[in-house]
């Protein structure tokens, strides 16, 4: 019996560790023309549309020159947070597509976001 009770909880726990699952508002954005040298800024909104706490872990990207902050702090169901994200353009020539994986406990994670950027050096 000790061991039933201890695999359901588990589960239950398991269940409700990867039971949250993300919203983003707009996952793909496209800045205007941009000069090389700007140090581009967007915010991201993310919601917890699941029904537990939502954890967000770590994020992943191609190059130094793009960078995200994030609250660490649990995120309760239906509640909102921005995810702020710089881009470097110093020594970037041309178009640009850059994703940044956001890592966390949801079920569909890793969630992707994207911005696409045309850098002038005139």
């Amino acid at each position: 019996m000790k061991k039933f009770v201890l695999s359901f909880c588990i589960i239950l726990l398991t269940n409700l560790l990867i039971a949250q699952k993300v919203e983003i508002d707009k996952k793909t954005i496209k800045f205007p023309k941009t000069k090389e040298g700007i140090l581009l800024k967007h915010k991201y909104k993310i919601t917890n549309v699941g029904n537990a706490p939502l954890l967000l872990d770590k994020y992943e990207v191609a190059c130094s020159c793009t960078k995200a902050t994030f609250p660490k702090t649990p995120i309760l169901p239906n509640q909102s947070v921005d995810v702020f994200v710089t881009f470097d353009t110093n020594h970037k020539i041309g178009f640009q597509d850059r994703i940044i994986s956001l890592y966390s406990n949801a079920e569909n994670s890793p969630n992707k976001l994207r911005f696409k950027v045309m850098i002038d050096n005139k």
